[in-house]
């Protein structure tokens, strides 16, 4: 690799730290070729990426960060979990690791934290976008849906003694 594509993986690699909302970094010693493959897979389904980068440039790439802590854990034959959304990438890389012995998590960075594997394992547990999303709408909709029952509640029993009375007068 010349000194242009190592400065242009510097590069990318800076981008990665900075617009992440989290990174996590893990050993995969002894993965097959499917196996990273399957990773890959599972990471991309969630909206995040893997990448493979030499630890010499991704020390570089992180000097100056917030997150600059996590260039300790880049020791070794390491791999870098991230996705824009702060819990999407832990998740992914947390099941994983759960599956494949292979796969350990040393570590990562959330916004500017650095967080140990506990920590990472911690963030998998937290609830991703989509599903806090999901709870604020059923939050929101739900007083609307009781409102909208109790108003159509009064006529609605209106109703049912009106029908009463005409069963009872036939």
């Amino acid at each position: 690799m010349d000194r242009a594509q190592k400065e242009k993986v510097v590069e990318e690699l800076g981008q990665i730290f900075e617009s992440s909302g989290v990174v996590v970094v893990a050993h995969y010693q002894g993965l097959t070729v499917a196996e990273m493959q399957d990773l890959r897979a599972r990471v991309r389904d969630v909206g995040g990426a893997v990448r493979v980068a030499k630890n010499r440039l991704a020390k570089i790439a992180l000097e100056g960060t917030d997150v600059a802590g996590i260039a300790d854990l880049l020791t070794g034959m390491t791999v870098l979990t991230y996705s824009e959304d702060p819990v999407a990438a832990a998740k992914a890389a947390d099941d994983y690791a759960k599956a494949n012995d292979k796969f350990v998590i040393l570590g990562g960075a959330m916004g500017g934290t650095v967080l140990d594997a506990d920590g990472v394992k911690a963030v998998a547990k937290m609830p991703s976008r989509e599903e806090l999303i999901a709870q604020i709408v059923s939050c929101i909709g739900a007083p609307a849906s009781n409102i909208a029952g109790a108003i159509g509640a009064p006529a609605s029993n209106i109703a049912s003694i009106l029908t009463t009375i005409e069963e009872k007068a036939a």
